[in-house]
């Protein structure tokens, strides 16, 4: 078999003619059409990086999304004197939770953007807005006023909040539910509540909050860590070890802080677990990380997982660190691995901490884990489904397991899929389908997406992956294969 197919073969798991006829007419990004549509995204870098929260460690997310909930919610109740009617969740609740949502602060709707900054869906609350209502707010174009902003820094901004992990995610459904009890008191709703908000989060994920056991979260984690997370499986640590043994030198920069990212490692990787890094960079606050000068942003050495207060002038020698930048990390690199250009792939879940400013900062080749790839027909691998039985017992399960909890990485009733939705701009119009803007950031800001890290690790280092590329079809650069959504839209395309 020629080896243009070879990926395609194995991306594309089932036999569609229809898909391999129209990628083969598709030009690659080299203009060439014969040329062989892989990478050796591994094999060929120097410098491997990984995020560690949701990116090597996978979290019991339904667990986990109904902790964060909680643990934002009583501090609103107990210190802000909201609704104790917040805490009463249902299973069907769950349903609103959806990552790559917007909460607009200004009038507190909450926006799903199509890749032109099109608003597709919104709710006032958790509350639909029909077609009409959406253009009442919008304009017939459904143009949501700030995308531009968004869609070419990512910052944060007073005016808006954009949902892009797990960590924050169960904040849109409590936004949600706030709006909905603010309207219900009969209150004005403006951004005043986005502070309540903030500071619930600040209360239960500040860097001191762990050592303190201060919050709900960091308590619960570490009386039970295997109910929230999930061991990496033997073939994730003997697939780090294989990358280390082949002369790749190997980074963890995570925006946890040290004593719980520590919490973690020795829970997921074993009690060996630093052994396995050249380089770990905690409290890293990304995307700051890679954007913010040397003087801005210094690394610092740790004592007891306390950081010193003197930045140092430079990245002299691997270890642990805290805080920095990349100018500095870049230059350590150049020497660890005597390149005047090392190459470097990082694996990261957030668009706007990992993805986006990797990329356009370092320009660095980056890998996006998309665990709403496994909601939309993407097999999990065995090895993450052995692990997942093995690492919670049947009896840890939480109240909402068993009664049908959505996992907030499977698509939703009222929100949809996370990579494709339907259109309409008004009545009569015609139905279309559109990427999602997310989908979209993936396709520009990502070498490849993958649904977890155990679903490469039984590949070889020289495994030729498929890429994203504008000269391809959108459906290239997902493995082991795109989501149904993108599949449909493809076709559809195509026929």
């Amino acid at each position: 078999m020629n080896e243009q197919f070879v990926d395609l073969e194995l991306l594309y798991v089932y036999d569609s003619a229809w898909l391999l006829e129209t990628f083969c007419k598709a030009s690659p990004c080299n203009s060439n059409p014969r040329v062989a549509v892989g990478t050796n995204i591994l094999e060929d870098c120097d410098v491997i990086g990984f995020d560690l929260d949701h990116t090597l460690c996978r979290y019991h997310l339904k667990e986990t999304s109904r902790l964060i909930y909680e643990s934002f919610t009583r501090y609103l109740v107990e210190h802000k004197d909201y609704d104790k009617d917040l805490l009463i969740l249902t299973p069907a609740s769950w349903d609103f939770c959806f990552k790559g949502l917007v909460v607009d602060l200004e009038d507190g709707n909450l926006v799903k953007l199509a890749e032109d900054g099109t608003v597709l869906r919104a709710t006032h609350g958790t509350n639909n807005l029909s077609t009409e209502e959406i253009i009442k707010h919008y304009g017939s174009r459904r143009e949501w006023k700030n995308f531009n902003t968004l869609n070419t820094s990512f910052t944060k901004s007073t005016k808006y909040y954009f949902y892009d992990n797990y960590f924050d995610l169960p904040g849109a459904l409590l936004c949600g539910r706030v709006v909905d009890m603010l309207r219900k008191r009969g209150n004005e709703v403006n951004s005043d509540f986005w502070k309540d908000i903030v500071a619930a989060i600040d209360h239960n994920y500040n860097t001191s909050a762990f050592k303190e056991d201060a919050g709900w979260y960091f308590p619960s984690v570490k009386r039970d860590p295997g109910r929230y997370l999930q061991p990496c499986s033997e073939s994730v640590k003997t697939w780090l070890r294989s990358m280390k043994s082949a002369g790749k030198v190997l980074l963890l920069i995570t925006s946890s802080h040290s004593d719980y990212c520590r919490l973690i490692c020795d829970h997921i990787l074993g009690k060996d677990w630093e052994e396995l890094f050249d380089i770990i960079i905690t409290n890293a606050l990304k995307p700051g990380f890679f954007s913010l000068v040397p003087q801005q942003r210094p690394f610092r050495t740790l004592v007891n997982d306390v950081e010193e207060s003197e930045g140092l002038p430079s990245l002299d020698k691997p270890g642990w660190y805290s805080q920095g930048n990349w100018p500095h990390l870049h230059q350590l690199l150049k020497t660890m691995t005597g390149k005047p250009e090392p190459k470097v792939v990082y694996f990261g879940d957030s668009m706007r901490s990992d993805m986006f400013p990797a990329s356009t900062f370092g320009k660095w080749e980056t890998v996006m884990i998309v665990e709403e790839m496994e909601g939309e027909g993407v097999p999990r691998c065995d090895a993450a489904k052995t692990n997942e039985a093995q690492a919670e017992p049947r009896g840890k399960k939480g109240k909402f397991e068993d009664q049908g909890m959505k996992a907030p990485s499977a698509p939703s009733e009222q929100w949809g899929s996370y990579f494709v939705d339907s259109h309409k701009s008004g009545e009569g119009d015609e139905e279309s389908q559109k990427l999602t803007w997310c989908c979209h950031s993936i396709h520009k800001y990502s070498t490849m997406a993958i649904p977890s890290v155990e679903s490469i690790a039984d590949l070889p280092l020289n495994y030729k992956f498929p890429r994203f590329c504008p000269n391809k079809p959108c459906t290239t650069g997902y493995y082991p294969r795109p989501p149904d959504s993108l599949l449909r839209k493809f076709q559809s395309q195509s026929s």
